[in-house]
């Protein structure tokens, strides 16, 4: 790390290399850092030491976009996870991707790290870390409800956490805008998760109770795992991918059933055409995630889909029966507007005449008041011009 690499912008280290030589690696950090962007000591073992002397030497990388310590042991490494977390947030770091892959993290290092890697990273790599229970998932779910949270890729690939954990999992999803994606993976075996876990992601996705429920579900999240089996009985709801496609209790699952076969937009007449710029703005935000993405081993998409033309035939057949069932309300609404308004004016016009009235009422007793002020005085001033004229009678004489 001489002054002739002080702009590498990549870093890749394997060799299991160890807590020592990550040690002897953190003053070169002051050199490279400020230009680099990917840092990769994966497969070095690294434990909580090292985990801590990287974490030091990451001060320097202001830039960092990708961090990989997969495969690196952190099971007692709670510590030092903590310190990546205070990282995070200390330096408001923006990661791109946080790979922990197989680690060994157990609940209380998911514990330490979970609020700093929820709001700083965009993609989060957990996969194979086998320790990690429904206690776990709970402390990252609380991370995801958070208004700042950031994070839009989560992998969870090879996790056993059964419907425990998905139960905990879906209560973060509830409340999160940022998720994109949730990825499972489990080539081996099953998922562990019977019909109850997967109606806790379906609840989420697409609470169907009320029409309300409905718009407040999670509209962003996308599930997709892998299911490398080639040939799928479909009449198995044991299977994920078959559960997920044949549900029986919620025929299409997920985001398909959030748009409702049939909207009843009797409830909204009240409110007239006042309510047709929300009924829009529900579609569009129900849009990006209305179909539950499945993927095979061959990255197929396999089913759960709507097509582009079916959703926008579906908005416009809502839109239509509330259009069609408001008109005469709408025209009898217009009316009554009407009305209102000439009443309104009636009204105003008989109180702008009897304030003109009062007015001149009061100009009229202003006016017989100074006639009668006047006249008072032409009598006073006629009996001064009698007086004088006796006066003057008197002299005379």
């Amino acid at each position: 790390m001489s002054s002739g690499t002080t702009k590498l912008k990549e870093l890749r280290l394997f060799g299991a290399i160890g807590d020592i030589g990550v040690a002897s690696l953190e003053n070169g950090f002051a050199t490279i850092g400020p230009f680099l962007k990917t840092l990769d000591l994966g497969c070095n073992s690294i434990g909580n030491d090292g985990l801590m002397t990287v974490v030091i030497a990451l001060a320097d990388c202001p830039g960092l976009e990708i961090l990989d310590l997969s495969k690196n042991d952190f099971s007692l490494a709670a510590a030092g996870l903590g310190s990546l977390s205070h990282w995070l947030q200390r330096d408001q770091m923006k990661l791109k991707e946080l790979d922990l892959f197989e680690c060994g993290i157990n609940d209380d290092g998911l514990q330490a790290f979970a609020e700093g890697v929820a709001n700083h990273c965009e993609g989060l790599n957990l996969s194979i870390n086998d320790s990690i229970t429904a206690t776990g998932l709970i402390h990252l779910s609380h991370a995801l409800r958070s208004e700042s949270c950031c994070l839009q890729h989560l992998y969870l690939n090879f996790m056993d956490f059964g419907d425990d954990g998905a139960e905990a999992l879906a209560g973060g999803l509830a409340g999160n805008q940022s998720l994109r994606c949730l990825h499972f993976d489990n080539a081996d075996t099953n998922l562990p998760m019977t019909p109850i876990g997967w109606s806790a992601f379906s609840t989420v996705l697409c609470d169907t109770s009320s029409i309300n429920n409905t718009y407040l579900s999670n509209h962003t999240i996308e599930l997709s795992w892998d299911d490398h089996y080639e040939d799928v009985d479909e009449d198995d709801e044991s299977r994920p991918l078959v559960y997920a496609r044949l549900n029986k209790e919620h025929p299409q699952h997920a985001a398909k059933c959030k748009s409702h076969p049939h909207l009843d937009m009797k409830t909204f007449l009240r409110w007239d055409l006042k309510f047709l710029p929300l009924a829009v703005a529900w579609f569009e935000r129900a849009k990006p995630a209305r179909s539950l993405t499945i993927r095979d081993s061959k990255r197929r998409v396999l089913g759960l889909g709507e097509s582009d033309e079916a959703f926008q035939s579906r908005v416009l057949s809502a839109m239509y029966e509330f259009v069609r069932g408001a008109s005469m309300d709408v025209v009898k609404s217009r009316k009554a507007l009407t009305d209102d308004e000439e009443n309104k004016r009636l009204m105003k016009d008989k109180k702008r005449l009897l304030k003109d009235n009062k007015r001149l009422r009061e100009d009229v007793e202003q006016r017989d008041g100074k006639i009668a002020r006047l006249e008072k005085e032409n009598k006073r001033l006629g009996k001064i011009i009698e007086s004088a004229k006796r006066s003057l009678s008197g002299l005379e004489s």
